[in-house]
């Protein structure tokens, strides 16, 4: 079914937004541009890994970077103006240069490897480095503790990293685990933006279901905080015409014999979510989707498309909302 659409500003309150990277960082800078510090962003660390022997977090960067201008948006990851000195003479010296990390990347990882060894924790580093740069939003960690994708493949288990950027995603996908979810925790900023009684909405961003959104639900203090939460839990599908705009997603899918739709995203996240935006050109879906359905153009070539799709997705969850259409029984079943 499609819910209606209430004017924009109808309801306040602070938001919540789950995302990974590149893919889900242009709708967190919508969000953000458009709802400033009342957006809190829980941001996968599932990516996270130690280089060189510093301490990358590549989907925290990346979020980081675009919020606060500094993103590449030619390449369309990194900073802009960026050169790569380091890594030239770094190949040199026959070095690891198969993940490349340009100079003026390189001094944020240096100072957060710094600081993580003074003892201080990612949250801490994460909100410095987000007030020095200018961004409003406020950026959480999914977890202080450390969490690690492996990727089981066709050629073996591979850490995320190696599969992504070192093999370019070639292997063929049978499954994942997220070594060290299981004993996480969320931090008490994620679990208290979570539990805000005035909270509006949380957003679960267009980004990887598998690579960039499982990884923060499968922290189990995080996955009860949002079945407790009490405002509308609203996916954005990552699938348009069954391709995905942004990365790996629907060779992922096709490889675990899952069909590249709108449908089937929803049915991923199933009853932890009370809605889904999908793209206007995938409305036909909707009949296949047992949930609240909100079919808007959701591709984001610019800034001004990001602000439409995060006042588009505020108009549903704010919809939702005001027909009651908060799944609390459903929710409570999906607690692990």
């Amino acid at each position: 079914m499609n819910a209606p659409l209430s004017p924009l500003g109808s309801r306040s309150g602070p938001i919540v937004a789950l995302c990974g990277g590149v893919g889900g960082a242009k709708l967190a800078l919508g969000l953000e541009r458009e709802f400033g510090a009342a957006v809190s962003l829980v941001v996968n660390t599932g990516d996270d890994f130690e280089h060189l022997g510093l301490a990358i977090s590549p989907d925290l960067d990346s979020v980081l970077y675009k919020l606060s201008g500094l993103s590449d948006e030619v390449r369309g990851w990194g900073r802009a103006d960026e050169t790569w000195n380091f890594m030239a003479a770094l190949g040199e010296l026959g070095g690891e240069t198969w993940f490349q990390l340009g100079d003026r990347d390189l001094a944020l990882h240096v100072e957060r490897t710094r600081r993580l060894r003074l003892g201080e924790s990612l949250t801490q580093i994460t909100e410095s480095l987000r007030s020095r740069l200018g961004v409003r939003a406020r950026l959480l960690p999914m977890s202080d503790a450390p969490v690690r994708t492996l990727v089981h493949t066709d050629e073996g288990t591979l850490p995320f990293q190696r599969y992504f950027v070192e093999r370019r995603c070639a292997p063929a996908v049978t499954g994942f685990a997220f070594d060290g979810a299981s004993t996480a925790q969320p931090t008490a900023g994620v679990l208290a933006a979570l539990a805000a009684p005035d909270l509006r909405a949380v957003v679960i961003c267009p980004s990887n279901p598998y690579l960039s959104i499982d990884p923060i639900l499968a922290i189990p203090g995080l996955r009860a905080a949002l079945a407790a939460a009490r405002a509308p839990i609203v996916a954005v599908s990552p699938i348009i015409s069954g391709q995905a705009i942004k990365g790996p997603t629907a060779k992922i899918m096709a490889e675990l014999n899952v069909p590249a739709t709108s449908a089937a995203i929803a049915a991923h996240y199933g009853t932890l979510i009370d809605g889904i935006v999908i793209d206007a050109a995938d409305a036909e879906e909707r009949a296949r989707i047992p949930a609240p359905v909100s079919a808007v153009p959701t591709l984001m070539k610019t800034a001004d498309d990001s602000v439409r799709l995060a006042q588009d997705v505020l108009r549903f969850a704010d919809a939702l909302a005001a027909a009651g259409g908060v799944i609390h029984a459903d929710r409570e079943a999906v607690r692990p």
